[in-house]
């Protein structure tokens, strides 16, 4: 709940610093080396990659539990004229019945690394259940190098998709001088 509070009053003040308005590169790369097909953004904020996606012919199912960034995200895509490849929903990506159908991409950039022990195994049957055959989760992480306690996600706990998923590339960097990396999983 605590964490819920957070990000709701980060959208309220208009400051929230992982919702830069930019794609990534990397996500625009993944576009041009892909077919167009259906993509879910999980954790999508005010729909800037969503839009990305969508710009580049995917239809794109987005969603997040603040409301205030789905209704941002929501004039953006009416503004774009994008409204019949978006869909946009306020919602707990953890819930196992939020979207249904199958994605031939999860986009998920900054989602996977809050979480946390059983919501880890929550998040992987969802994503596993999400994937069409052959579907690409493609992840950007914090990672804790520690491998204790603080922000980012532990090795363990990326190992812990591949019961499912088969890690095929992985970039590891650094974001303002926090290990991070970039993963794509294909669905097994």
């Amino acid at each position: 709940m605590v964490g819920k509070l957070f990000f709701t009053i980060r959208y309220w003040l208009n400051n929230p610093p992982w919702d830069t308005g930019i794609t990534p590169p990397e996500v625009y790369q993944f576009l041009e080396d892909n077919p167009p097909g259906r993509a879910l953004d999980l954790g999508c904020g005010t729909g800037t990659n969503v839009l990305t996606i969508a710009e580049h012919g995917w239809q794109v199912v987005g969603i997040d539990y603040v409301p205030r960034a789905i209704r941002i995200a929501k004039r953006k895509i009416r503004q774009a004229g994008l409204a019949d490849k978006v869909d946009l929903f306020v919602g707990d990506v953890l819930n196992p019945n939020i979207v249904g159908g199958e994605y031939d991409l999860v986009l998920d950039i900054g989602c996977f690394h809050s979480f946390s022990g059983l919501e880890i195994e929550r998040y992987r049957a969802n994503v596993t259940k999400y994937l069409a055959p052959g579907g690409s989760l493609f992840l950007y992480v914090h990672l804790n190098e520690s491998q204790g306690s603080g922000h980012g996600i532990k090795e363990s706990d990326l190992a812990k998709l591949e019961s499912s998923l088969v890690l095929v590339n992985r970039q590891d960097g650094e974001e303002t001088s926090r290990p991070s990396a970039w993963l794509r999983f294909l669905k097994k």
